[in-house]
């Protein structure tokens, strides 16, 4: 297996949907003083990549453009399938909900792991499901609301939800074999937002603008070009938004939303008996901060987004965020987006990239570490259906190295996503 496919399953095993039950209206039961909800989706589409031909100067630790065979496949796109269960209700003047969300898709998984693993297209495989969101909040719209469990990261949330690859594909990571989610434009635009178990407490809305802060389980840091391994964590990952939205999204003018976020976070090198080199940092701060906004006017929408931090790596938090020698690196990067809206189709452009600097103690010569991961979108998005909507991508990708290494992969998608 090589380096780009392990990051890309690495991404996919944290890879996640719209919170259904927020974006659709579902099928909704009434039952005593419980709204009980159940919404999901299925989507599948059929996608051909055309890779570069491998050879020595293809290689990019982190890239996620492929060098090699092309490849053809029925798979999932940027979302899983899934069965989201939410169930609402207000007592002692608190209006309380708990929400519970099953991931399955339609591609066969190694091992039964639906994320965890690469794909396996072989007979007799099965794909798996992954529980990936479990949370209860209790508030009040006069005060804020408390939630507790497992669900959507702060930082980088509003990148991906106004991501037009989430209803289709987007880069087509590991298609040979393919798992249950591509990257659509994570790390290549935008570090993914994960789901995190976490505490958060977020505001009433005061005139358009909300404050949402928590703490967050921390992660562990995790690098491909060096066995580091910083997991010891004495303080939890904290994350805080902004948020301020305007206009109202029923009427022909103006309406929109303007954002910032940012995530920070100690990690240390594990205690043992041996010591580790001298001048070795046995600790590190992480943290990235972000921002963009978005602009809705008569079927135009656009997007402008951007990201900047130091010692959070990048594609996921936390991956390839130090040296060898233990020093924190650099990353930033961001995405401009367009589409238009014509009856029921929809036309859209995105073009965004995700950068990787070196820390001052490495050097670019010879040096196959990612350096960029970059792609540019052509999407047409057709709603047959007030459920159903019809999607064909044209993706081009392309990795550099540090080294000056680089490869180029063209993907065409086209397939269908229903929501319930």
């Amino acid at each position: 297996m090589n380096t780009r496919t392990k990051l890309a399953i690495a991404v996919s095993a944290a890879l996640w949907m719209v919170p259904m039950t927020r974006a659709v209206a579902g099928i909704d039961v009434q039952a005593g003083d419980w709204k009980i909800d159940f919404a999901g989706n299925v989507n599948g589409f059929y996608t051909s990549a055309s890779c570069d031909t491998a050879s020595a100067t293809t290689t990019v630790v982190g890239g996620f453009a492929c060098a090699g065979d092309n490849s053809s496949s029925i798979r999932n796109g940027l979302l899983p399938a899934a069965l989201v269960f939410s169930a609402t209700t207000r007592q002692e003047n608190l209006d309380i909900d708990v929400t519970i969300g099953f991931y399955p898709g339609i591609n066969s998984s190694a091992a039964g792991q639906v994320n965890l693993g690469g794909g396996s297209p072989t007979a007799l495989a099965t794909p798996g499901i992954d529980a990936r969101q479990a949370y209860f909040t209790f508030g009040d719209v006069s005060w804020g609301t408390v939630k507790i469990g497992r669900d959507i990261g702060l930082f980088g949330k509003d990148a991906i939800l106004d991501d037009m690859t989430l209803l289709g594909m987007g880069t087509a990571s590991g298609n040979a074999a393919p798992s249950n989610t591509s990257l659509g434009r994570i790390g290549l635009g935008y570090i993914y937002t994960d789901w995190e178990p976490q505490i958060t407490y977020t505001t009433a809305n005061f005139g358009g603008f909300v404050v949402t802060a928590g703490i967050f389980q921390p992660l562990d840091e995790f690098n491909q070009d060096n066995p580091l391994d910083y997991s010891k964590h004495t303080a939890p990952q904290f994350q805080a938004g902004l948020g301020y939205s305007f206009g109202d999204p029923k009427s022909a003018g103006v309406n929109g939303k303007v954002w910032v976020d940012v995530v920070t976070q100690r990690y240390e090198l594990p205690s043992r008996a041996v010591a580790y080199p001298a001048g070795l940092a046995t600790s590190n701060n992480g943290t990235a901060f972000d921002g963009g906004v978005k602009l809705d006017v008569a079927g135009f929408e656009a997007v402008l987004y951007g990201y900047s931090g130091k010692g959070v790596g990048t594609t996921g938090l936390y991956l390839d965020a130090v040296s060898p020698g233990g020093s924190t690196r650099k990353s930033d990067g961001g995405y401009v987006q367009a589409t238009y809206k014509f009856d029921k189709l929809k036309v859209g452009l995105s073009y965004g990239i995700s950068d990787l600097k070196l820390a001052d103690d490495e050097s670019s010569t010879g040096n196959p570490l990612l350096k960029r991961n970059a792609s540019g979108v052509v999407g047409l998005y057709y709603s047959l259906t007030k459920s159903v909507t019809l999607v064909g991508e044209y993706i081009n990708t392309k990795s550099t190295a540090q080294g000056g290494d680089s490869a180029k992969e063209n993907d065409f998608a086209l397939g269908g996503i229903l929501f319930f």
